[in-house]
C-alpha cells in the first residue's frame, strides 16, 4: 500500500491488471481512455482511494471505484482488491459479451485446410 494515500494513475491500473504494462497503461491515459472523476488527466495524476475511474480496454469499458492503493503489481486476487466495479458497468459489459457471442459468423472457428471428409463433401457438392 501506498503510505502517503496517493498513486500515479498510470502506475495503479498497472497494479490492478488493466493492463499488461506500465507503459500501456501511460498510453491509454494520454489517449483518453482513461478518465478519473469524469475528466481526462495525464498519466502522473494522483489517484486517492473512493476516486471514480472510466477505463475503456478494447470494446469494453470498466467503471470502478478506487478501493485501495498499491504500487506493486501482485496476483490478480490482490489486484481484485483495488476496485471495486459498478453494477452498471458489469451489466453493460456482460451484454456486450452476449452480443459479441451472438454475432459471431457461423463457421468463423473453424480455419485451416479441410479435411479429407470435408474434401469429400466439396467434390460431391461442386459434382466433380
Amino acid at each position: 500500500m501506498s503510505e502517503d494515500g496517493k498513486l500515479r494513475i498510470d502506475k495503479w491500473l498497472w497494479a490492478a491488471r488493466f493492463f499488461k504494462t506500465r507503459a500501456l497503461a501511460a498510453e491509454a491515459v494520454d489517449g483518453g481512455k482513461a478518465h478519473l472523476n469524469g475528466t481526462r488527466v495525464k498519466p502522473a495524476k494522483a489517484v486517492n482511494v473512493g476516486d471514480r475511474l472510466e477505463i475503456r480496454v478494447g470494446r469494453f469499458e470498466f467503471v470502478v471505484v478506487v478501493q485501495g492503493l498499491s504500487a506493486r503489481r501482485g496476483p490478480a486476487s490482490e489486484a481484485a482488491k483495488l476496485y471495486e466495479e459498478t453494477a452498471e458497468s458489469r451489466a453493460a459489459r456482460e451484454a456486450l459479451v452476449a452480443q459479441m457471442k451472438a454475432e459471431a459468423a457461423p463457421g468463423a472457428e473453424r480455419q485451416g485446410r479441410p479435411t479429407k471428409r470435408d474434401r469429400r463433401h466439396i467434390v460431391r457438392f461442386t459434382g466433380g
